[in-house]
């Protein structure tokens, strides 16, 4: 995996923790600007971008953005074509249990705007910037998924696996759609930071002895591969990247 620097200006969405901060910093190590979204936890996406700018971003800007307000989606991405963006990953989304037994439809609903609707409509909202993008392979779009929308689902999770499945499909659409100037591909995580108040240790346990490298993934590793898809990945377009150790496999 060939990593160079970088010039350019990137919008990460859901970047106070976790997976989005990681992807930020690594990013910011590559030397990009960085436009950093959040929704409510703007105490944490500055210390991301505190991170950031560490690391080697020269302008890191913390930005506010309902993904579940189409208005403010829509807003939001005009104001950054005017003023300019090269890459976009979609990070950020709503995890919550919909159990079949009282189900809530409003919920799924939230989470298919969040999950996927938003990422749709800023994609398409951004085009006409990531189509010029001066970032050295071209524009570049990033949609995290998760491993369990491609199979293997968990129970009490079906909206937001089916919200997620059809982030995957948009990938292929966008991929086809904004082709060739702009590439558009997805990481599908198993494991790379367990979500709180969700499993047991025990029940990590065995979720750990099925993947067949016998161990998690971590934050660094997720960002590498974001970080490869949108920078380096220049033949790669219209795939999601399984990020799961093979537990996909058995």
């Amino acid at each position: 995996m060939t990593m160079t620097a970088s010039t350019g200006r990137v919008l990460v969405t859901g970047a106070a923790r976790r997976v989005g901060r990681a992807t930020a910093c690594h990013l910011a190590g590559r030397g990009l600007d960085l436009v950093l979204g959040y929704h409510s936890s703007r105490e944490d996406c500055e210390k991301t971008a505190m991170s950031c700018r560490e690391a080697g971003s020269r302008d890191v800007e913390v930005l506010e953005l309902p993904l579940e307000s189409d208005d403010a989606v829509r807003e939001v991405g005009a104001r950054l074509v005017r003023e300019g963006i090269d890459g976009v990953v979609h990070n950020a989304s709503r995890y919550v249990r919909t159990p079949l037994a009282d189900l809530d439809t409003e919920e799924v609903l939230l989470q298919f705007r969040v999950n996927a609707l938003a990422p749709l409509v800023l994609s398409a909202v951004l085009a006409p910037a990531l189509r010029t993008s001066r970032l050295p392979r071209g524009g570049s779009v990033v949609c995290m998924g998760d491993i369990h929308a491609m199979g293997r689902p968990r129970r009490d999770y079906a909206g937001y696996l089916a919200s997620k499945g059809a982030l995957d499909r948009i990938v292929e659409s966008l991929a086809l759609e904004l082709g060739p100037d702009v590439r558009v591909n997805g990481v599908a995580p198993g494991v790379v930071a367990w979500a709180e108040n969700d499993l047991t240790p025990e029940q990590q346990a065995r979720y750990v002895s099925r993947i067949p490298l016998e161990r998690e993934g971590t934050l660094q590793e997720a960002a590498e591969t974001v970080g490869w898809l949108l920078l380096d990945a220049s033949y790669v377009t219209g795939s999601v990247v399984r990020l799961d150790g093979g537990r996909h496999l058995g």
